[in-house]
């Protein structure tokens, strides 16, 4: 059974990638923003979609120790664990120009996630080593 705090959590996760999925199809193809907020938004969309993919995986690889398709050693491992924090934790645009409202609200909304996951996955390795130990 998995514990009603990672359904929430997995829940946030899965309504913010549907969101934000939805905000760039609904995005793509506008040439009317000058070519720095164009370049700022591309950009700062690949963030989000880091962040995103980040999160999702590494909450999969929970669900499957829950469910008991994998070991908590064997989801310890450096390759299951949350990466990408050079590109998932940096806030700041690559150029200097104002944003959507939408994306920035999604940005703000993912970043707050992959903070919450980095402490869980830092919790649950310091937890797996002293078992380890």
């Amino acid at each position: 059974m998995v514990p009603i705090f990672f359904s929430r959590v997995y829940d946030e996760a899965m309504g913010l990638l549907i969101e934000s999925r939805d905000y760039v199809a609904a995005s793509v193809g506008d040439h009317r923003d000058s070519m720095d907020l164009r370049l700022a938004v591309s950009c700062e969309t690949l963030r989000l979609t880091s962040r995103l993919t980040q999160v999702m995986a590494w909450l999969l690889v929970q669900r499957a120790v829950h469910s008991g398709e994998m070991t908590v050693s064997e989801a310890l491992d450096d390759q299951y664990r949350l990466a990408g924090q050079k590109v998932c934790l940096t806030v700041d645009s690559v150029l200097d120009v104002t944003l959507p409202a939408a994306l920035e609200s999604l940005l703000d909304r993912s970043y707050r996630l992959y903070q919450r996951i980095q402490r869980l996955d830092l919790s649950l390795s310091d937890q797996g080593r002293r078992i380890a130990c």
